[in-house]
């Protein structure tokens, strides 16, 4: 099965590529879709989400993982990611790939055992799990890599049987 993984951002959007079989998972590629500033919000969003799908087109994934909103103070910061992650459904729709929502605390749990883990315990798990040299860079496509093994961890039994 390849997995998308997606940590959606409005000025950076990480995504990571994850080969899994249930029990083996192989990095495949990964990277950020960066939207510049001087661009119309709408222009930013459509070309994230277009980029999504290109890169779901260009690695036949089968489904995705992706980071929800998850936000402790300001809601109006989380609303330009809001907008990111339905254009990202959207477009993976399409292409008729089933996207999975995973709050930041699931994922840390998922990849390190604890939902307070922090950034660089995240990071330095997903290095291990998917047997990289060092830290995949740059953080938000760490933070994709973490979405898709929490995919593959979390659901992949349920998805393979048909029952999610």
């Amino acid at each position: 099965m390849i997995i998308l993984g997606i940590d959606p951002g409005y000025a950076q959007t990480g995504w990571g590529v994850v080969e899994s079989d249930g029990q083996h998972n192989r990095p495949v590629s990964f990277g950020v879709i960066k939207t510049p500033t001087s661009l119309a919000d709408n222009v930013r969003i459509h070309s994230i989400a277009k980029a999504v799908g290109e890169i779901a087109l260009q690695y036949k994934v089968d489904i995705c993982g992706m980071e929800d909103i998850f936000f402790t103070k300001n809601i109006s910061s989380a609303i330009p990611v809001a907008k990111v992650i339905g254009a990202c459904i959207h477009q993976l729709s399409i292409q008729d790939i089933a996207v999975r929502l995973y709050s930041p605390p699931t994922i840390k749990t998922v990849v390190t055992g604890f939902g307070g883990a922090e950034k660089r315990q995240v990071q330095e798990m997903v290095r291990i799990l998917l047997g990289f040299d060092r830290l995949p860079r740059p953080d938000h496509a760490a933070d994709a890599l973490a979405a898709a093994l929490c995919l593959a961890v979390y659901d992949f039994s349920k998805i393979r049987m048909g029952l999610s």
